[in-house]
């Protein structure tokens, strides 16, 4: 059911066949003045039985690198110079017959959306059979077979069952081994996974990262793995190539480009990351943003985000050059750095104290009535939200945490009263929501305001950032007419954005920067309370650290109170004052976040904390796998919902439902067998 390993266990030996190469690689977008360079003489190499991690910001080049070995460049790219050779057999330059062959018989490709990836009117047998009857000759009896062994292999339990499902039948972490799974039919020498646990849980997240090194173990594959969480890079690599507007910047071993990174660029990547060991005053995000590709300056293009830049940096393009054995960077300065990258001092953590309530919440449901594909309704309910009771002090920050499926983003609609709750209260400042008249529920939502998961889906595409801002102004008749566009304006500056993103639209902007637009535009009624449903979690790393820098200030500025529903828990340890663990739509744990990390009571927490990853390979912990998947909704457990995960779980767990426990000030889990003092 549950399994442990140490963190960072030794990978095997360094490679010592080379298997894939790539020299002076350059593709671009046709322009009217010729090609757009969007990659720049890339050139890296992995080995058989290696994995590299290819990290960076979003529009460093990273999935366009991966996209130029598969063969599968978008439509008006074009690879203008350079060469790709596999097992010493050229690719690039060959036509595209060459990557049409190697492509899924001896490249594997792992995207980062399988929901997108994947075909969704094909069952899960169909979509892996296909690539064994194309590429290993097989009959579809034969292939069938062999896709229910490959489902296994890659995790899934009950195969037979899952092959005859669609993907939209399967949680997210079974769609990436689904994916997977396609992705090795047939036995590629050589893997690509392009982002695959950006937007998993840690647990998931876990699964997936330990599943691509067991193949690696077990088939000797070569892997490139792209991700911009240099926490994922010190768990699974054994190499590290960074990269920064479409060129390499910093390689080498992941232990010595970690612990002695030579950049300002990657320095700044690992100083914008949160502390494992407590929280920072301040994230320290990489000002700036990665230069468009018809704007690249003429020197070192990190020179304009560099605080160690001088006018050679602005002038002269640095070559890589060798720092250490194996160990290469792109950096005219690297000598005058200081050997040690600085670290962020940590600040006290704040201290638990009693604070009147703005928001209670008391024993909130939400149950969804199942449907047959006729509309007919079935007894059985979807039990999206079961019974969360808490308190949200004025001016505090509660992170909402939780798998997929715990009922995290369902709870915070109800709490908007944007999904009406089966039963329950929420009142707000002793007003109850639940049934309040539309008129007086519109004049609260003021004071209430939420900013989604994605901004570009939550934001009109047809609206100016000016007409977006302006239009809940204007609803509400907050500032007089002729102050609307003063007022736009200044909420523009209070996100970090300048007066003339007001006339543009929101394709026009990074995905940092739609975040931003989007918690203005939350903050345009003067709200008390946000609700940030994952308002970060597919942001890079940098960009991370600036808006919930943006999300402090604001916190201390004006005294908002703020539900942060997340599943990343270091970030957790960084802004939240107290945590909520979320299984099953019920509350497995509450507490001050401090006091949660140092000391978990329940084992769901335990193990949500064990699968942080940590950005350095000589850390050691123990890690608790939890076998399987989240249960059904539909038909959770008897007792206690997390028995069926749980290591400690013994007869009476399935008999009796566990009621919270207290273990301090604020402190509370709900088990029948909670953690001791030396358990954590």
């Amino acid at each position: 059911m549950t399994a442990a390993r140490p963190l960072n266990s030794p990978v095997p030996s360094s490679a010592t066949e080379e298997l894939l190469r790539v020299d002076a690689l350059s593709v671009g977008f046709a322009g009217r003045e010729g090609p757009v360079p969007i990659l720049r003489e890339v050139g890296l190499s992995v080995g058989r039985g290696e994995i590299v991690c290819l990290v960076g910001e979003s529009g460093s080049g990273k999935s366009m690198t991966a996209l130029s070995i598969a063969g599968l460049l978008p439509p008006g790219a074009q690879r203008t110079a350079g060469r790709i050779t596999l097992g010493g057999t050229a690719l690039a330059g060959q036509g595209p017959d060459a990557f049409d062959t190697a492509r899924g018989k001896r490249i594997g490709v792992i995207f980062q959306e399988p929901m997108t990836a994947l075909n969704p009117v094909l069952k899960v047998s169909e979509q892996i059979s296909e690539s064994l009857v194309r590429h290993s000759g097989m009959g579809w009896a034969e292939a069938r077979r062999e896709t229910i062994r490959l489902l296994g292999e890659v995790g899934i339990a009950d195969a037979p069952r899952r092959a005859d499902q669609f993907v939209h039948q399967l949680s997210g972490g079974m769609r990436q081994r689904v994916m997977i799974a396609t992705a090795i039919a047939a036995n590629p020498e050589f893997l690509i996974a392009d982002e695959p646990t950006t937007a998993l849980d840690s647990t998931v997240q876990a699964q997936v990262l330990d599943l691509i090194r067991g193949l690696r173990d077990s088939r000797g594959m070569g892997v490139l793995f792209i991700t911009h969480d240099l926490g994922v890079v010190a768990e699974i690599a054994d190499r590290v190539c960074v990269m920064y507007a479409g060129r390499v910047v910093e390689e080498g071993p992941v232990r010595e480009v970690l612990q002695n990174p030579r950049m300002p660029y990657t320095r700044g990547l690992l100083a914008a990351l949160p502390r494992e060991d407590g929280r920072v005053a301040r994230l320290q995000a990489i000002p700036g943003n990665v230069p468009a590709p018809r704007d690249m300056p003429p020197g070192c293009s990190f020179a304009p985000r560099c605080a160690a830049a001088t006018e050679v940096c602005a002038a002269a393009l640095p070559a890589l050059e060798e720092v250490a054995p194996g160990h290469s960077v792109r950096c005219l300065r690297w000598q005058a750095l200081p050997d040690q990258a600085a670290r962020p001092d940590l600040v006290p953590d704040p201290e638990h104290a009693e604070r009147p309530a703005i928001l209670k919440v008391r024993d909130l449901v939400k149950h969804y009535p199942v449907r047959t594909a006729f509309g007919a309704r079935h007894g059985q309910k979807v039990r999206a939200v079961d019974g969360v009771s808490f308190d949200l002090a004025r001016g505090e920050v509660l992170a909402l945490v939780g798998e997929s499926g715990s009922g995290k983003t369902t709870l915070g609609r109800c709490l908007m009263q944007l999904v009406p709750p089966t039963s329950g209260s929420v009142t707000f400042e002793g007003t109850e929501l639940i049934g309040l008249p539309e008129k007086r529920l519109f004049d609260l939502r003021r004071r209430l305001q939420i900013v989604f998961q994605d901004p570009f889906a939550s934001l009109d595409p047809k609206m100016t950032i000016g007409q977006i801002l302006a239009e809940p102004l204007r609803l509400h008749a907050i500032v007089p007419k002729d102050q609307v566009a003063e007022r736009v304006a200044r909420l523009l500056d209070t996100v970090g954005l300048p007066a003339t993103a007001a006339a543009r639209r929101p394709a026009d902007f990074s995905g940092g920067q739609r975040q931003r637009i989007a918690i203005a535009r939350a903050l345009a009624l003067e709200p008390e309370v946000i609700v940030a449903d994952e308002a970060v979690s597919a942001l890079d790393v940098s960009i991370r650290a600036q808006v919930v820098g943006l999300l402090q200030d604001l916190r201390a500025d004006l005294g908002l109170s703020m539900v942060f529903i997340t599943h990343d828990l270091a970030l957790v340890r960084q802004i939240a004052d107290r945590v909520l663990i979320l299984y099953l739509g019920q509350v497995m744990e509450e507490g001050p976040a401090a006091e949660v990390f140092r000391q978990p009571r329940h084992p769901y927490t335990r193990a949500l904390l064990s699968a942080i990853p940590v950005p350095d390979p000589d850390r050691r912990r123990e890690r608790i796998v939890l076998g399987g998947d989240i249960p059904s909704p539909i038909n959770p457990p008897s007792g206690c919902v997390f028995r069926t995960r749980c290591p400690r779980a013994t007869a009476e767990c399935a008999r009796d439902v566990p009621a919270m426990r207290g273990f301090g000030p604020g402190h509370a889990a709900a088990c029948l067998h909670p953690l001791g003092d030396g358990d954590a």
